[in-house]
């Protein structure tokens, strides 16, 4: 994978995020919709993984996302954010923080 700048990576707007509602999507296995909280403003995501996780034992967790990234309308859903994980044979595993942050932190 090439390097980039700095100057790149500062266009990133990586936050804190609360993953506040979930629900299938209608004859979709491997994705669900979402609702985060970014502390001033809630957004609809595509949350990947569903193969792997019940809907609703993502609700209360905590993520880190990039808010900056452009919308992207997928099963009908636009998704508003992309939820950052480490990828294990498919299988993402959420990052998050280990201490109560403020949700939308900014990510440096």
């Amino acid at each position: 994978m090439s390097t980039i700048s700095y100057d790149n990576f500062t266009k990133l707007d990586l936050r804190v995020a609360k993953i506040i509602e979930t629900e299938p999507i209608p004859g979709k296995s491997r994705i669900i919709k979402g609702i985060i909280d970014l502390g001033n403003e809630k957004r609809n995501v595509i949350i990947g993984g569903a193969e792997y996780y019940q809907s609703e034992d993502l609700i209360g967790k905590i993520v880190i996302v990039v808010a900056n990234l452009e919308p992207k309308k997928m099963a009908g859903v636009e998704s508003n954010a992309m939820l950052l994980a480490a990828d294990v044979n498919d299988k993402p595993f959420w990052l998050t923080v280990n201490e109560d942050v403020p949700l939308g932190s900014p990510i440096k």
